[in-house]
């Protein structure tokens, strides 16, 4: 395979069979980026729009891939306001199975190769050492975006979700494309999400429109929305995203879908569910969210960038 290729929809299915193999031996390796949910959801969601700017390699060990990068390169992003940003360096998302962590240095100088001259950030495992130290003999050093961090729980001794009067909890199979996708735009505005990009992430092998929970609200507003991911092989279901309505926050309408959302996962076969979100310290109430539904800090990570030359 090219060293420069555009990432395709089977590069990913192989991407979390590796995400899978990962967080079964090691789950405090896993990249933020790199989850099973986590890839599908990326994938899904961006690649109309973004997905000429994706470069990837892939490391094979026989017929098991061991490695990869997914490069992302500078391009223009529109918002629902109407805004556009430039971005004008480059982020790498990638894994690295650990019995292989020798490959670091050659992801390290694929990634360079494709990005001659620009900002490259990425993101490493705070737990992972080896690779710490690699990507510092390479130039890089801790950036100034805030780290997030992956929290865990277990699906036993589940709350029952409460309900205020009026709202129910329906799914994305019932309510259609045009509301799933409101309700992602509602709550994460300006966004660049569309139904366009929701149709994507329909496309993928991951997604259940039965495990894509919302909440309603008597009015008919979508006013919280949740897309559970489901790796049968773990056993574990991963929350990604979750966002509620600026008008309906603070009523414990997300703690509620969020037990709700365990329920169901519980039921489909998971045993473990995880979230991730920032860590940073003046950002805590995303954290205190989980924390409050039984979810516990597991790792984190820590944003890397090396300047442009």
């Amino acid at each position: 395979m090219g060293d420069a290729e555009l990432l395709s929809a089977a590069d990913v299915r192989l991407m979390q069979g590796l995400a899978q193999r990962v967080w079964a031996l090691r789950p405090d390796l896993m990249d933020s980026d790199a989850s099973y949910g986590e890839l599908a959801w990326n994938w899904g969601r961006g690649h109309g729009s973004d997905g000429k700017t994706w470069l990837r390699r892939l490391w094979f060990s026989g017929p098991d891939l061991v490695a990869w990068g997914w490069a992302q390169l500078p391009h223009l992003t529109r918002r629902s306001d109407g805004s556009v940003t430039d971005i004008k360096g480059a982020h790498l998302q990638h894994q690295v199975h650990p019995d292989h962590a020798e490959l670091v240095d050659e992801l390290i100088d694929w990634y360079h190769s494709v990005t001659p001259g620009i900002e490259r950030g990425v993101v490493a495992q705070a737990a992972d050492e080896f690779a710490l130290k690699r990507w510092s003999a390479h130039g890089y050093e801790t950036g100034p975006d805030p780290w997030t961090q992956l929290n865990t729980r277990d699906l036993t001794d589940l709350e029952q979700p409460v309900l205020p009067d009026g709202f129910r909890f329906r799914n994305a199979d019932e309510v259609g494309p045009r509301a799933a996708a409101q309700a992602h735009v509602d709550a994460w505005a300006p966004s660049t999400y569309t139904v366009e990009s929701y149709e994507g992430v329909r496309e993928t092998e991951a997604y259940r429109g039965d495990l894509h929970i919302l909440m309603e609200a008597p009015d008919g507003t979508m006013a919280a929305s949740a897309i559970m991911w489901f790796d049968e092989v773990n056993k574990t279901v991963e929350f990604e995203p979750v966002g509620t309505h600026p008008d309906y926050r603070r009523r414990g309408l997300a703690q509620a879908l969020l037990l709700h959302g365990m329920h169901l996962a519980r039921q489909a076969g998971a045993n473990h569910a995880t979230v991730a979100c920032s860590g940073a310290l003046d950002r805590p109430a995303p954290r205190e969210l989980y924390y409050s539904v039984g979810f516990k800090l597991f790792s984190r990570d820590l944003p890397l960038i090396k300047p442009a030359s």
